[in-house]
Order: C-alpha cells, then sequence, then structure tokens
C-alpha cells in the first residue's frame, strides 16, 4: 500500500489528521515512558546543576535579590513550556520543537532551533560533568584525582546507562528525581526548622536580620541581579525536555497538561523558596560558586555527614541533567537526520529504539569538555555556562515564535487549537521573546565572560550559514526514504 493511500484513509478516519502533518523522524520509537516517568521529568527539567551549583555564586555576586530573579525567570520560562505543551497536544513528536519549526518556519527554521539546541545540550553537557568534577572534589578521597578525569569517567558512566533503552532512561529519571526533590524539601524542612529555633549557622544568628545587616536585598546595587538573569535562565533550561519525552509516551494528551501546570508551584517553591532560606541563613557573601549553597549551610551547622549527605546529592543532580542531555539531543538529532539536516549517522537506531548515532555525537562535544577542564578548570563551569545560555535563548525564541504562528493559524481556520492552551496570546509570546532577548543583550554588561559569549554570536551564525549552504542540497530528500528502523534481533 502506497504512503498516499495510508495518508487518505487517516484524514478520512481522523479529519483532524489532514491538519497535522506527520514527521519522517518520529518511528521507531517505543512508547514505554509512563505518566509518571513525564511527571518525574518535568520536576527534574525544574531542578537541576543551576540550582544546586549555580546559585552559590550567584548569591555571592547578586545578594537575596536572587530569589526575585529566579521568580522573574520562572515566570516566563513557565510561558515557554506552555506554549510548549500546547504543541504537543496538537501533534506530539519525538522531535519537539524543531518538528514544529519545521512545519511553522519551513527547513531552515527546523535546522537553527535543532542546532542551537544541539548548541545548548553539549556545552551543558560540559557544565555537567565539571559539576560532577567539582563535587567528587569535596571528598578527600578524590581530591588528588584530576578534575578532567573525573569528568571523562562520569561522562563514560551516563553514556553506557542512556544507551540501553528508553525505559530504563525513564526510571533513571523518576529515581533522580525522587532523590532531588527529597532532599530539597528535608533541607527546607531543616532551614524552616533553623529559623524557628534560632540555631546558629556558621556562628550567627540565622533571620532577617542576615539580609538587612548586610547590604539589604541589593548589597552590590541592581545591575549584578540584573547581570545574573543569563545563568538563571540556564537553571531552568531542561522544562523543554517533557515536549521531547511526550513523543515516547502513550497518552500525551493526559500527561502532559498535569506535568506542565505542576511546574509553576514547583519554581515558586523550590527555587524561591530555596533562595529565601539560604539568604536567611547565610549572608551572600559567604557563598561560593565552588560549593553548592547547600553544602555552605549543612557543613556549617554542626553536622559533618549533612554536607556529604547533600553533596551526593547534588552530584546526582548533575548526573541526571547529562543524562537527560544525551536523550534529548539524540531524538532531536534523529529528526533533523531524516530530513537532511544532520548527519545520516544520527538517524541510526540501536534494537532497543534508542537513537545512539545522536547520542554519540553529543557525548562527542562532551569530551572536548573534558579538556576544557584540564585547561581551565577554575572557569570551566562559568564558560559554558554563558556558551549554553546561546543556546538555551534561541530554543525558547523559536519555541514561542512557533507556537505564535500556530495561533495565527488557528485563527484563520488552517489548524484547531487544543483546549490546553497558553493565555494571552500573542502578547504573553511577544514579551517573552524581548525578555529572553534582553537577557542576552545584558551579557554584554558582563566583561569577563558575558561579553566575549555575544562575540561568539556573530561565529555562530557564520557556521549555521556554512553549515547550511553544505547541506541544502540534500534537506528534503531524505525525507523521501524511509526511516532508520531499529535493528531487529538476530539481524
Amino acid at each position: 500500500m502506497s504512503k498516499d493511500t495510508v495518508r487518505t484513509a487517516q484524514v478520512a478516519a481522523h479529519p483532524q489528521a489532514a491538519e497535522r502533518p506527520a514527521d519522517a523522524g518520529d518511528a521507531g520509537y517505543s512508547k514505554d515512558l509512563k505518566a509518571r516517568h513525564i511527571n518525574m521529568i518535568a520536576i527534574g527539567g525544574a531542578i537541576g546543576t543551576g540550582l544546586f551549583l549555580g546559585a552559590g555564586g550567584r548569591l555571592h555576586s547578586a545578594g537575596p535579590a536572587l530569589a526575585l530573579a529566579y521568580l522573574v525567570c520562572g515566570v516566563f520560562a513557565f510561558f515557554v513550556v506552555r506554549a510548549l505543551g500546547e504543541l504537543v497536544l496538537y501533534r506530539p513528536s519525538s522531535g519537539s520543537f524543531v518538528s514544529y519549526a519545521r512545519e511553522f518556519l519551513g527547513e531552515k527554521g527546523a535546522y537553527v532551533a535543532g542546532w542551537m539546541y544541539f548548541l545548548n545540550w553539549s556545552t551543558t553537557g560540559i557544565a555537567d560533568i565539571t559539576a560532577i568534577a567539582l563535587y567528587a572534589h569535596y571528598w578527600s578521597l578524590f581530591t588528588p584525582v584530576p578534575q578532567w578525569v573525573l569528568a571523562l569517567a562520569a561522562l563514560a558512566v551516563v553514556l553506557a546507562v542512556n544507551l540501553i533503552s528508553v525505559r530504563i532512561f525513564g526510571e533513571m529519571e523518576f529515581w533522580f528525581s525522587i532523590v532531588k526533590v527529597a532532599t530539597l524539601v528535608a533541607f527546607m524542612l531543616v532551614g524552616v526548622f533553623l529559623l524557628a529555633t534560632g540555631h546558629q549557622v556558621g556562628g550567627q544568628d540565622p533571620g532577617l536580620h542576615v539580609i538587612t545587616g548586610h547590604g539589604g536585598l541589593f548589597p552590590h546595587g541592581l545591575m549584578p541581579v540584573v547581570l545574573v538573569m543569563q545563568g538563571v535562565i540556564f537553571a531552568y533550561a531542561a522544562l523543554e525536555l517533557v515536549g521531547v519525552a511526550a513523543g515516547e509516551t502513550a497518552e500525551p494528551e493526559k500527561v502532559v497538561p498535569r506535568a506542565v501546570n505542576s511546574i509553576m508551584w514547583r519554581v515558586g517553591l523550590f527555587y524561591v523558596g530555596s533562595v529565601v532560606l539560604l539568604a536567611l541563613l547565610l549572608p551572600g557573601s559567604v557563598y561560593s560558586a565552588d560549593e553548592s549553597p547547600f553544602v555552605t549551610v549543612l557543613s556549617r551547622i554542626g553536622v559533618p555527614a549533612a554536607g556529604d549527605v547533600m553533596n551526593l546529592v547534588v552530584l546526582t543532580a548533575a548526573m541526571s541533567s547529562l543524562n537527560s542531555g544525551l536523550y534529548s539531543t539524540g531524538r532531536i538529532l534523529r529528526s533533523m537526520a531524516v530530513a537532511g539536516s544532520a548527519p545520516r549517522f544520527t538517524r541510526v537506531m540501536s534494537r532497543s529504539q534508542v537513537p545512539y548515532g545522536g547520542i554519540l555525537l553529543t557525548c562527542g562535544i562532551c569530551v572536548l569538555g573534558v579538556g576544557l577542564n584540564y585547561l581551565v578548570p577554575s572557569q570551566a563551569f562559568e564558560i559554558v555556562l554563558n556558551v549554553a545560555s546561546l543556546g538555551i535563548v534561541s530554543t525558547w525564541v523559536i519555541i514561542m515564535i512557533c507556537h505564535l504562528l500556530f495561533v495565527r493559524r488557528a485563527k484563520a481556520g488552517l489548524v484547531t487549537r487544543p483546549p490546553f492552551r497558553l493565555p494571552g496570546s500573542p502578547v504573553t509570546e511577544l514579551a517573552t521573546v524581548a525578555f529572553l532577548l534582553a537577557c542576552l543583550g545584558l551579557m554584554w554588561n558582563d566583561p569577563e565572560v558575558g561579553r566575549r559569549t555575544l562575540y561568539l554570536v556573530p561565529v555562530v551564525a557564520a557556521l549555521l550559514v556554512a553549515g547550511w549552504f553544505g547541506i541544502r542540497h540534500r534537506v528534503g530528500r531524505e525525507t523521501e526514504r524511509e526511516p532508520a528502523e531499529p535493528v531487529e534481533p538476530g539481524k
């Protein structure tokens, strides 16, 4: 039976199918992710190294007002994931926003979206293995081991696990998220107890006077708070993972709305709440970019083992983030490869229905991060964090543009919006895009790292243009072929 015949039959049976173009890159995946996996993946996306490690340095530079930065960025992050959730319910796809960019912006849009997302997660992976190495150095057992060796070992372990199957990935993320949530809740309970009882932390009484007695909400002025915005956005970078994972679940229409709607209160509780507690327990000047702020607090309350336990948990969070990055880029690259805008080997799938080609490509970039840890171990985390911000901002901007075009088509009667919608369109999309671009522009005020990162924008743009001219002759032709199917056992 020809493809056209099958398509005609689908349209006759389901008229909505006529307005939902299929993505050839979705073929061959299993639907092994359950509701509990998606829900915990959403939580895990909201809790990662950006909070566990990055909050320390930001508290030091911005002070207690960091909580406001997390709140503002969290609202716009919610808008992004809500818009993506609506697109997912319109048409679930493992290619996620790359697939939607292809539909609403054309192949050039999908090309830019995919490769900027790859830039995001490949550099985020470097940040994750850097964080893992820093966490490991907390223990004297690993102190003599070079940072780059620890980073390489972490990458090898997570790669091996990620290649097994999507079900194993889902289970790992489920339990990683359980550990992260349980630990944050426990820390917040401890923090509230310390405040309620007046128990000293690091030789001083906790409370509001810790803030008022050390410069108030803005101890270094407003500008440092503004400057940390791009780093705060990095903390929310994995929220869009829900859209990718939805392509491998059997009931996205039931699972995705619950997962998306729960993100907002998680942001308020885990990010804003924990930063407020940290600011009430110790002055911002005590925290450091080289140590998790949670470890800083717990190691100063007289229970030495508490710092060790929290350090183990934040190391787990970094492993979780690295695992998610390899998972998502593997799916995104396969969607691009089927259309011809990524290397052909990234469309290959294993017997267990894992697109290992794309995963290995991302892993290869992370190996370069091991070299960065060798050359500049003290600056590796901040360097890749700012580069990752370029990919995050561009990815989120593309999601909002796609949603804006989707709504316009819906108003023209060409597509049908699902009941689960982003409120306030088109104002919400335009405000979010303006905010994200403003955060990108603010990096210019940071001459040490941020400004150097912006210097990379024309370099990245030139590479994208050169890459497009290199592959445009085969973009679209690949979709005429059948996508690579999983290899059956025994063949």
